[in-house]
């Protein structure tokens, strides 16, 4: 079966980037108007940190509980399959999260609405990966992930003019919506040739019973850990980071996303070009790591008795250093076989979300509650543990550039 291979601006990679778009405002939404919405269900300032780290968390491990069970779909139904029934069912949980009333009731929902995000990013990913001349991949998949994130951008907006039960029923909508657009995209071709072909296709063990298989999982998850503890802890609850540094303006958790996202936006477009001119995604990848660590470094210096516009930039600073989700995912989705690819790619950027509820806010709340290290110093050693894993798992991870993705796993 002859594939047909598509350029940059196709139907299928404009369609992926504006469900990227719809699954980046679902996602952030909560964090965002995290003040503002539990504050309206009556929480005081300390319970508002707690419980929406503890909402967070829900989310997140629905993110990685979903990864799985959408990865698998994705191999053994198809891309497509796992685009329609994860859209359906986030759309359908932030629908229901604008009637919330009691913070159970936000965990339970954003636990159901993390499973259905789960799919989005990942089945996009491999689509518009199989589908694009391998000479554009990168370019292609980085401008599915600098158009999706803007949805942060437009979260934020939807937050200053709107209630934010209103917002969540706009995202239900935008997803609804998106449904329509699904049905002019077509399925792979390596996927359809996959099917005619007597190998395992979606058998998530595959990825932990062969050694070299394993390592190339775990690298590819752990070269991702910055995004998430940059968004998750830094940005999130960068009014809580305000106050310890002496910040006496009010900094909003939203507006402080809204500036990440737009740079990490910007970032994701400029990795792909980056990338493409390197010829190499990992030294892409290195550039990006040292523009994170010095805005971290910043981050933590720089904001004593500061400002909140300087919290703001230094948040953009953050979210273009981050910006290498796109190759990052990208990386994930060419180390491995067509008949396991989308179960690779749509767990692992979802296994990241869920380490910022099973590693990243653990491991950060356990240092910050040592007495002699308090909640800043915590955050800096948070992060320095992070980069070092982080850089080190670059460095054991493969080159992926120009890989051809033709091929199974045995």
């Amino acid at each position: 079966m002859t594939k047909k291979q598509y350029g940059i601006l196709s139907i299928p990679v404009i369609v992926a980037a504006l469900g990227y778009f719809v699954d980046i405002y679902d996602l952030l939404l909560f964090s965002i108007t995290r003040v503002i919405s539990l504050r309206s269900l009556g929480l005081n300032d300390a319970e508002i940190l707690t419980q929406g780290e503890a909402i967070i968390m829900w989310q997140m491990l629905g993110l990685l509980i979903g990864g799985i069970i959408w990865g698998i779909m994705g191999d053994k139904r198809g891309r497509l399959s796992v685009l329609f029934g994860s859209i359906i069912l986030y759309s359908l949980a932030n629908i229901a999260n604008g009637f919330v009333e009691t913070t159970t009731q936000f965990k339970i929902i954003r636990f159901i609405a993390g499973l259905g995000l789960a799919g989005e990013l990942g089945a996009g990913i491999t689509l518009v990966s199989e589908l694009i001349k391998k000479e554009k991949r990168g370019v292609a998949t980085s401008f599915v992930a600098g158009i999706g994130l803007t949805g942060a951008v437009v979260a934020f907006i939807m937050k200053e003019n709107f209630d934010w039960r209103t917002c969540y029923f706009i995202g239900g909508g935008l997803g609804l919506a998106l449904l329509l657009l699904r049905i002019s995209v077509f399925e792979s071709g390596m996927f359809h040739e996959t099917k005619k072909m007597d190998v395992q296709r979606g058998n998530f063990f595959m990825l932990f019973n062969n050694k070299e298989r394993f390592k190339k999982y775990i690298f590819s998850i752990l070269i991702g850990l910055p995004t998430w503890f940059v968004i998750g802890v830094l940005v999130t609850f960068s009014p809580e980071f305000g106050k310890n540094f002496g910040i006496t303006e009010k900094i909003d958790a939203g507006k402080a996303i809204m500036y990440a996202y737009a740079a990490i936006s910007i970032g994701d477009i400029l990795i792909g070009f980056i990338s493409q001119g390197l010829k190499s995604r990992k030294k892409a990848l290195y550039l990006f790591y040292f523009i994170t660590a010095i805005f971290m470094v910043l981050f933590f210096t720089a904001q004593w008795n500061g400002s909140a516009e300087k919290m703001y930039w230094i948040c953009a600073g953050l979210g273009f250093g981050t910006g290498f989700w796109a190759i990052f995912v990208t990386m994930g989705a060419e180390q491995f076989g067509t008949n396991l690819r989308a179960t690779a790619a749509t767990t692992i950027p979802n296994m990241v979300r869920g380490m910022l509820t099973i590693f990243i806010l653990p491991l950060f709340q356990w240092l910050r509650g040592i007495e002699s290290i308090g909640y800043v110093n915590g955050g800096i050693y948070t992060a320095i543990i992070i980069m070092v894993i982080t850089v080190i798992a670059a460095i054991l991870t493969k080159e992926t550039f120009n890989k051809d993705l033709n091929f199974v796993e045995k």
